[in-house]
């Protein structure tokens, strides 16, 4: 099972196990991870919003306009920035990194 590490706003990091087809709102979610996930991965929102590291970024599929469309609504867009709904999970991925943006929309804490 590949693993992967999320770095917290603060630089704390955690690595967990991330099973190949969920998608990085799923791992996050399985395991306790501060991603909100508004829309529960229909990508309608973007408080899923993580940046990957640049070592995995050419990895990833590139994002559909639509993703780029919710992007556009994120807070902190950098260049390896994507939805967390949208990046799925593969054995090519192990070891990746993804930071959790300072800010963030937080649509259900209000």
């Amino acid at each position: 099972m590949p693993r992967m590490t999320f770095v917290g706003a603060g630089g704390t990091r955690r690595e967990v196990e991330a099973r190949v087809g969920d998608t990085l709102l799923d791992v996050a979610q399985r395991h306790g991870i501060d991603i909100e996930g508004a829309c529960e991965g229909c990508m309608a929102c973007a408080t899923c919003h993580v940046i990957v590291d640049p070592a995995f970024f050419g990895l990833l599929d590139d994002p559909g306009d639509e993703e780029e469309e919710m992007l556009d609504l994120a807070v902190g867009v950098t260049e390896t920035s994507r939805l967390g709904c949208q990046v799925v999970m593969t054995d090519a991925l192990d070891g990746l990194v993804v930071s959790l943006p300072v800010v963030v929309n937080n649509l259900l804490r209000g």
